[in-house]
């Protein structure tokens, strides 16, 4: 089954290729397209996509505000950011609010064909140059919450799913990795996102770092 996926963007010849991109892929089908955070909300609401792809920096409502929306409605959407901005203050703060996925406008497209596919199976997608700095800031002391603030205890599967988290595998390689089915992973994953009141997979690998969990793995 194809991919359904919404392009937002307020330059309009590169929205359309990006999805010229995503169109030469049979995995792919284009539902929708807006130029605003607005319309992005408005579009998600109805017609549901699996993933939206959304520039930082548009009129009306932009995308930070526009994922921050999304995710109060709890509109079950991976949300791809694609920016110019390599700040990583941009980063962390498409993250906090809830997108799975951050790139550069400079990728190449077979990186962007990828990242939509990493996303919409659950995956975080990070550039690299960014990676390593915006998971050290995460991980310092003074942002909130551990392990122990959970809701309830996560049980020891939990705790090995989340250590294979903080390396940054998929849940290819950690189903290879525990000798369980992806599925079974993402359901783990879930349960540990919803038991340690985080949004995404980039805030669970913070806290395998900063509990300690990857130190010998």
């Amino acid at each position: 089954m194809a991919i359904r996926v919404i392009v937002v963007d307020d330059h309009h010849l590169f929205r359309k290729g990006v999805i010229g991109i995503l169109q030469s892929s049979p995995d792919f089908e284009i539902i929708g397209e807006a130029d605003n955070g607005r319309e992005a909300v408005a579009l998600v609401q109805s017609l549901q996509p699996d993933v939206l792809i959304m520039d930082l920096s548009m009129p009306q409502m932009n995308g930070l505000e526009a994922t921050r929306r999304i995710r109060e409605l709890h509109l079950n959407v991976k949300i791809l950011i694609l920016t110019v901005n390599e700040e990583e203050g941009a980063l962390f703060d498409a993250i906090k609010q809830g997108a799975q996925g951050y790139m550069i406008k400079t990728a190449d497209p077979d990186e962007l064909i990828h990242a939509v596919h990493s996303v919409a199976q659950g995956e975080a997608v990070v550039p690299g140059n960014l990676a390593l700095r915006i998971l050290s800031d995460l991980s310092r002391p003074n942002h909130p919450s551990t392990m122990k603030d959970a809701v309830e205890p996560l049980t020891a599967r939990e705790i090995e799913v989340l250590r294979e988290l903080g390396t940054g595998a998929s849940n290819r390689d950690i189903a290879k990795r525990l000798f369980i089915s992806e599925n079974t992973v993402r359901n783990h994953v879930r349960n540990i996102l919803d038991k340690l009141h985080i949004s995404n997979r980039v805030e669970a690998a913070t806290y395998a770092v900063r509990e300690g969990l990857t130190k010998d793995s």
